[in-house]
C-alpha cells in the first residue's frame, strides 16, 4: 500500500503537535461526527465509533488519502464525562473526579477508502487525582485550562498539577495513542522518519517526564 496523503480528522492542537513527532507531513481537517452516545453505548464502544466516524467523514472526501480519526473521553462510575460546556458544569466534573480515580479512553481509528482500509483501537489508561482542595480547584478553574477538554483538564496543561499518577500511555490521555498510530502507519506502509520508541524515550513533550 503506497499512500502520498496523510490526513489527521481532527482540530486539536494537541493532537497536531503529537502526530507532528513522527516526523511526517500531514494535513489537518475538521470531521463531522455526533458526540451523543448511543443507546447502551459503553464508553469504550463510544470512543472506538466516534473515532471512526471522524475518519469516514473525511476519507469519503479524500478517497485516496490516509485518515486518522481520534475521540477521548473520561469514565467515571460508568458514566462518561466528555467536554463541559462551560466553567459551571467543568467545577461539577472535577468535584466529581477529585481524590478518585478514573478511565481515559481514547479512540483511534485509521482508514483509506481506494485501499478499502479501516482498522480501530481504543488505548485505556487509568488516572489518580489528587484531593485537592475548593481553592486549588477555583485558581485552576480561573485558567479556563479545563475548557474544551474531556473531563474539564489537561494532562499536559495546568491540570497535571490536579494528578496523583497514571497507568498506562501519557499520550493518550493528552489525546492520541501515539505508539499504536505509529504502528498501525507503519502497517500500512507509512516510513516514519522519527520511531515511535525514540520519542517515547526521550518524552518531547509537556509535562511527559513527569508521567513516567
Amino acid at each position: 500500500m503506497t499512500v502520498s496523503h496523510i490526513i489527521l480528522a481532527s482540530t486539536s492542537p494537541r493532537r497536531k503537535e503529537l502526530l507532528a513527532l513522527l516526523g511526517i507531513p500531514f494535513e489537518n481537517i475538521a470531521p463531522i461526527s455526533s458526540e451523543v452516545p448511543l443507546g447502551q453505548e459503553s464508553p469504550v464502544d463510544h470512543v472506538r465509533r466516534l473515532a471512526l466516524e471522524k475518519a469516514r467523514s473525511i476519507a469519503h472526501q479524500y478517497p485516496t488519502s490516509l485518515v486518522i480519526g481520534s475521540d477521548t473521553v473520561i469514565e467515571i462510575d460508568g458514566d462518561i464525562l466528555g467536554k463541559p460546556t462551560d466553567l459551571q458544569e467543568a467545577r461539577a466534573m472535577l468535584s466529581r473526579l477529585r481524590g478518585r480515580s478514573h478511565e481515559v479512553h481514547t479512540g483511534l481509528a485509521l482508514g483509506c477508502e481506494s485501499h478499502n482500509l479501516e482498522k480501530t483501537r481504543v488505548e485505556s489508561v487509568k488516572v489518580w487525582m489528587t484531593d485537592f482542595p475548593d481553592t486549588v480547584l477555583e485558581m485552576y478553574l480561573k485558567t479556563q485550562d479545563s475548557l474544551g477538554k474531556a473531563g474539564a483538564y489537561s494532562i499536559q496543561g495546568e491540570g497535571a498539577y490536579l494528578i496523583e499518577k497514571i497507568e498506562g500511555d501519557y499520550p493518550s490521555v493528552v489525546g492520541l495513542p501515539l505508539l499504536q498510530t505509529a504502528k498501525m502507519l507503519e502497517q500500512a506502509g507509512v516510513n516514519l522518519p522519527v520511531k515511535a520508541k525514540d520519542i517515547y524515550r526521550t518524552k518531547p513533550y509537556a509535562n511527559w517526564k513527569n508521567f513516567s
